[in-house]
């Protein structure tokens, strides 16, 4: 089990690095791309994303994360579950291909027919890799999968630009999309240097179909629940709307997805290897979950009040439409930010049932607050969004800790540390401001509010709240020889 926790520990570490090079990247992608494209490119390209991203919920069936969850694969199994993930991917991508003309006629807009085409090809490719990147998370080599994560990301990025400079417009979204998908399978091939062998009948699967399949339809409901807004402001609006309202929702999004993606990996490789010892997954879970929220909480507080300076520095006053809608999307982000880890736990357990019982509950609730706001355009849409999650926040986390060794006590208290301490540094940090800051230029008014607000919220965070021992514990971890992962301080 030692070598469990120094495999979390050089994981964790690796993704934080791959996932910090990630939020640069893609905020610094997205402040050139603002510049040099206009908002509907970003809207002909996030029409079509809406909609593939439906089907990438099926490209690998949820097989992947069976794959990683079960204790042991064989040969015969992983080489059987690439066969299928090929079938469907190439199913899925003829799928899309043919629904060209659908899309063109259900947006008006011809120019979405290759662009539709083009991105369908994005599934064979994924499909690919898909066993080979179980693999490498069955096996904990997350410095690996770091590493091909950031090679994928910079080369799609330099594509991106490039083809922007040259005046591609939103072709240059399109091969921006496909590059690091295209990168990333080719990495992971050579990385694991293994070949699937053929097919086999009667070899163990119908339990990891049914887990994938649970696994597939509760990320379908969820995602129908949590995008429906951006296709129905793309029919209802059209390309300049949703493009202004998707950059919002990506900018604003960018810190939760990046630390859930560096944690979540590493967190749910780890929680299914302790599936069978209650108290020790407590802990670990809780650790996870405290530095998640440490860490995106205060970066979407950030964004919801210093809405303004953000969106002007970042990208430019033609985006000055997204201000309003960039703040009011802040608690729909908050919320995740609170709840999405409960989904390492769920999956870890096997009890992905629950969770898509779990899944059909949050579904019709957003989908009616979003048709209740739209036809106040894209900040309706984001208020309306926003309740509807703010109120579920308490409900999902009672019904995803039932039957488990965690409290809603112990959550209360990991949460209300880093939740307390961002308020705080939030209204003091804009109390500064508004005495001291009013002559400020956006750029130095932006950089004194983060300054601001991060030295009051580390204060509040390591001392006033009492963390200061739990961080120093973890960095002496990353540190030694044979780290191990501190007990944390919100379990009694």
């Amino acid at each position: 089990m030692k070598d469990l926790k120094d495999r979390v520990l050089r994981g964790g570490l690796a993704k934080a690095f791959a996932q910090g090079t990630n939020f640069v990247v893609r905020v610094g992608s997205l402040i050139v791309l603002a510049r040099l494209l206009d908002p509907k490119a970003f809207g002909l390209v996030g029409m079509v994303t809406a909609i593939t991203g439906v089907l990438n919920l099926f490209r690998d069936f949820g097989l992947s994360t069976a794959a990683v969850q079960r204790v042991n694969v064989t040969e015969e199994q992983s080489s059987t579950l690439f066969w299928i993930n090929m079938l469907v991917g190439t199913v899925l991508g003829t799928l899309l291909a043919g629904l060209s003309p659908v899309v063109v006629r259900f947006y008006h807009e011809p120019r979405l027919f290759w662009i539709t085409i083009v991105l369908a090809t994005g599934f064979v490719f994924n499909a690919a890799g898909v066993q080979h990147s179980a693999l490498l998370q069955r096996q904990m080599r997350f410095t690996a999968l770091a590493t091909i994560d950031i090679i994928g990301l910079v080369l799609g990025t330099a594509v991106g630009i490039g083809l922007a400079l040259r005046g591609f417009g939103p072709w240059s979204l399109v091969f921006m999309t496909l590059t690091p998908t295209i990168v990333a399978t080719v990495c992971m091939w050579f990385t694991t240097k293994w070949i699937p062998g053929r097919p086999r009948k009667d070899i163990g699967l119908r339990s990891m179909m049914r887990f994938g399949g649970t696994v597939t339809l509760n990320g379908l409901v969820v995602y129908f629940a949590y995008n429906i807004e951006k296709v129905l402001l793309g029919r209802r609006w059209g390309a300049e709307a949703l493009g202004t309202y998707g950059r919002a929702y990506q900018l604003i999004s960018v810190p939760t997805d990046n630390m859930n993606s560096a944690v979540g990996e590493v967190a749910f490789s780890a929680l299914s290897r302790l599936q069978t010892e209650p108290k020790r997954l407590k802990n670990y879970f809780l650790k996870g979950y405290s530095l998640v929220l440490a860490l995106t909480l205060p970066a979407t507080l950030v964004c919801g009040f210093f809405a303004k300076d953000i969106i002007q520095v970042l990208l430019g006053p033609k985006w000055a439409s997204a201000v309003p809608i960039f703040r009011w999307l802040a608690p729909t982000i908050l919320s995740f930010a609170m709840i999405n880890p409960f989904a390492w736990l769920l999956f870890a357990l096997g009890r992905v049932e629950r969770s898509l019982k779990i899944a059909l509950v949050i579904a019709p609730l957003v989908i009616t607050a979003i048709l209740i706001g739209m036809p106040y355009g894209p900040k309706g849409v984001a208020i309306a969004y926003s309740t509807a999650m703010v109120s579920w926040i308490i409900p999902h986390i009672i019904w995803c800790i039932q039957d488990t060794e965690i409290t809603l006590l112990d959550v209360t208290k990991t949460l209300s540390r880093p939740l307390f301490s961002g308020i705080v540094a939030t209204v003091l940090s804009t109390a500064l401001l508004s005495y001291f800051g009013q002559s400020f230029s956006p750029l130095p008014h932006l950089v004194v509010e983060l300054a601001a607000f991060g030295v009051i919220y580390l204060g509040m965070l390591l001392y006033v709240m009492g963390q200061k021992s739990f961080y120093l514990d973890l960095a002496r971890g990353l540190k030694g020889s044979s780290p191990v992962l501190p007990t944390p301080v919100v379990v009694d």
